[in-house]
């Protein structure tokens, strides 16, 4: 009876470690799998962020799920779901740079339209403001001030989108000419002055 005791502890014995050591084996290349999709998300999160955040939030996800597992010691479940999600990591580069194509080109071709029409709209809003500006009686309900302020910054704001798409930085350029329009329209209320119709704001200056 002694000897099946002794015989019954040796087996289990001999089975702990043979568990350990097939974890102790599955955790190096479960680390590994790990540090791998990191590195992948890590080189595209700034563009991924910006461009396709859903699905980077997505991968993320998914690894901190691995990252849970391996905290756990459940190695294998992170070598099993490891490959998918490195791969889904591995395309986030790619699919960033397609979206971000197309947010380029959207905005180039409002940028367009605005180059044409907010110098327009903002040397109209600045010469109503200079000749009501000279006047000791404006029009009832008229703020001068307040229009003068918004056009000064419409046209500040303008030359910083001039120079931004000068240097090719073509959504900082809509984004900026958005702002522009904004404050002339402002300035045009100030003054209850209608303005002719400038382009349309972008949507891609919204895509960041």
């Amino acid at each position: 009876m002694m000897i099946r005791k002794y015989k019954n502890f040796g087996f289990m014995a001999l089975a702990a470690t043979v568990l350990l050591s097939a974890c102790a084996n599955q955790m190096e290349p479960a680390q590994t799998a790990i540090a791998g999709i990191d590195s992948a998300v890590s080189a595209a999160s700034a563009d991924a962020g910006k461009y396709i955040p859903d699905q980077l939030a997505s991968v993320q996800a998914k690894l901190a799920d691995l990252k849970a597992s391996f905290d756990k010691k459940d190695y294998k479940a992170v070598l099993t779901g490891a490959p998918a999600v490195l791969t889904e990591a591995q395309g986030l580069l790619g699919a960033a740079a397609i979206k971000k194509d197309e947010v380029v080109k959207a905005a180039n071709a409002s940028w367009t339209g605005m180059a044409a029409s907010l110098p327009g709209l903002v040397a109209a809003v600045s010469s109503r403001v200079a000749v009501l500006a000279k006047s000791k009686h404006p029009p009832a309900g008229v703020d001068v001030a307040a229009a003068k302020s918004a056009s000064e910054e419409a046209t500040s704001l303008w030359s910083k989108a001039q120079a931004a798409f000068a240097a090719g930085n073509v959504e900082e350029a809509v984004a900026a000419a958005n702002d522009v329009k904004a404050k002339a329209e402002a300035a045009a209320a100030a003054l209850k002055m209608k303005l002719p119709e400038a382009a349309p704001a972008a949507a891609a200056a919204a895509a960041k």
